[in-house]
């Protein structure tokens, strides 16, 4: 490919709202162009590297066996009405109506059409294993897309589900799609961590995110560097800080705190440590849909020590909390008599179900509010005031993991401490189960003639998302930094006087004729552009190598490579170039 003939559109600034490295640097590279909110062309340079993401995709699913189909990007709403997904997927999900009223979405997912396809080819245990995918747009309506291609609404995926006889094969296959991710990702040239994960709104058990580690991921990850454990934080289980409850040696005291409302400004004021603290957060689970009319919500005080934060997902998976919310500030003086701020598990108005962290269930001595407004209690302890006060009022105590693992956490496997690292997400696998084939009436012939439910597993990866994670961990001040694999030239040629010598056009050629026999991606500058602006631009772009040709070298025998991680610099004789150069590209 000659620069002439392509389309090379760098921009020297980044739009204002480019808020992170991946998408100024597409923007400025001509790899985008916004056409709308969270919408975007991909121009001929993004393009080739989505392309070459898609071949290496395609490969490694071809290797595990999976089978390539195409399914639409408008779906009709009477199979997400036969998931419930139609009500439940929320404001994300586009409805679309055609001239006939007909109702239909523009998909971000395929579980539906994919189980409706199973439904009617898949008849016996003979025809399984299967593993169908494809690569598709995917459309979310998102609140607020943001961060160029890393949050956008309009996005293209692959997306693969398998379907076996019984739940061991279907793990048998969610293995398989494991492995066949690690090996993408790995020929991808990223760093990246598998890590255990919740399975959000597409459902079923098993779960795994894999997570390309950046600063800017939205997601946190904890993970163990002596043990290689890993997982996101909202899910990673937060182990007891304490061994054993100490016997109370304090008196408990009703202690005047005037103005402060926080645990931060109660240990301030106490002149005492917030690991001292206990926070309490109130939740209301609301009656079901065929209780008596005027049945109160179901009041929750959840209690988590004053440094740590509420996992509402771990919340979520208390017995009786599916479905929780925060309760109002009417709900909580009704219950507590007292606005929050000051609130506790002593003296409480009304029963209240109370769940302690499992730190916090270990705590002795420590300080929580009074629910009476500029007080909180001193030296609170379980045994001695807690449970009987409970018992009393006809409360109950549960005990769970609450709380979001910080950094020093000991690890749960027991080998270490956690770290945290921030990560985004561009690839998951899902163990469904019967969850869809349920639902859909899925069934097949077993071989004992019996009719059963299809297991399924469902695996996902963001193809347009992979190029912003990959540039937020793969550039610098000059621009992009591709990997080799994913780069959209591999090598570019830039002869300087390409028009105007004859020695350097002659030498420019051959190597680009060499180059492309010997199936390397590479792009021959022959613009009419100064050599600042032409290096500038490939810098920018990010190609992995690049052959500086000029009159200057040459007239040495020479010609420049330049590598464009560290830009390490080389003077190359012409007779060993392409030797040279094919060494420097199999380092990479």
């Amino acid at each position: 490919m000659k620069a002439s003939q392509f389309h090379v559109s760098t921009l020297k600034e980044a739009p204002a709202d480019a808020e992170i490295a991946s998408h100024r640097l597409m923007t400025r590279a001509g790899m985008i162009r916004k056409l709308a909110g969270g919408i975007y062309n991909y121009m001929p340079m993004g393009l080739r590297v989505i392309r070459r993401i898609e071949a290496i995709i395609r490969e490694e699913m071809n290797r595990a066996g999976a089978i390539e189909l195409l399914m639409p990007v408008v779906q009709p709403a009477e199979l997400w009405m036969e998931s419930g997904r139609w009500e439940q997927y929320g404001p994300e999900l586009l409805r679309v109506r055609d001239r006939h009223q007909r109702e239909f979405i523009i998909q971000p997912t395929s579980e539906e059409v994919i189980t409706d396809i199973a439904r009617h080819e898949i008849r016996s245990y003979r025809q399984m294993p299967k593993n169908f995918y494809h690569i598709q747009t995917k459309f979310r309506d998102e609140r607020r897309p943001r961060f160029g291609v890393m949050r956008g609404r309009e996005f293209t995926m692959k997306d693969a589900y398998s379907f076996d006889r019984s739940r061991e094969a279907a793990l048998a296959s969610y293995q398989s799609m494991f492995d066949a991710y690690g090996r993408t990702f790995d020929r991808m040239g990223l760093v990246y961590r598998a890590v255990a994960a919740d399975t959000g709104a597409i459902g079923g058990s098993a779960s795994h995110e894999f997570q390309v580690i950046a600063d800017i991921g939205e997601d946190a990850i904890a993970w163990c560097p002596e043990s290689g454990y890993a997982a996101n934080v909202e899910l990673a289980q937060a182990m007891p800080l304490l061994d054993a409850r100490a016997p109370a040696a304090e008196p408990l005291v009703n202690t005047p705190t005037p103005g402060a409302a926080r645990c931060e400004d109660v240990a301030a004021l106490l002149g005492l440590p917030l690991i001292r603290t206990v926070k309490s957060l109130v939740l209301a689970v609301d009656p079901a849909p065929d209780a008596l009319p005027g049945t109160p919500a179901e009041i929750w005080l959840l209690l988590v020590r004053g440094d740590h934060a509420l996992n509402e997902i771990k919340a979520a998976k208390v017995p009786g909390l599916k479905g929780f919310r925060f309760a109002t500030e009417a709900e909580i003086l009704a219950s507590f008599g007292c606005p929050p701020g000051y609130l506790g598990p002593l003296n409480t108005t009304l029963p209240v179900r109370v769940v302690a962290d499992s730190t916090v269930a270990l705590m002795s001595d420590f300080v929580c509010g009074a629910n009476q407004v500029d007080h909180h209690f001193t030296g609170v302890n379980w045994d001695r005031d807690l449970l009987p006060a409970l018992v009393a009022h006809g409360q109950t105590l549960l005990v769970a993991d609450l709380r979001n693992v910080v950094e020093g956490d000991p690890s749960p496997d027991g080998k270490g401490r956690l770290a945290i690292q921030r990560g985004i997400e561009v690839g998951h696998v899902f163990y469904l189960g019967t969850k869809y084939s349920s639902a859909l009436n899925a069934t097949f012939i077993d071989d004992d003639g019996k009719s059963k439910v299809i297991e399924m597993g469902c695996y996902g990866i963001g193809v347009t998302r992979l190029l912003g994670a990959a540039i937020e961990q793969n550039h610098d001040a000059r621009g992009i930094i591709w990997p080799r694999a994913i780069a959209p030239f591999e090598v570019v040629v830039v002869p300087l006087g390409y028009g105007k010598s004859a020695a350097v056009r002659e030498v420019a050629d051959d190597l680009y004729r060499q180059l492309s026999a010997a199936g390397v991606e590479v792009i021959l500058d022959d613009r009419d552009e100064r050599p600042g602006v032409m290096f500038a631009d490939w810098e920018l772009i990010g190609i992995p190598l690049r052959i500086t040709v000029g009159e200057r070298s040459l007239k040495e025998g020479n010609v420049e490579l330049v590598r464009r991680r560290d830009l390490q610099t080389e003077m190359v004789p012409v007779a060993e170039a392409m030797t040279v150069l094919r060494e420097r590209l199999a380092a990479l």
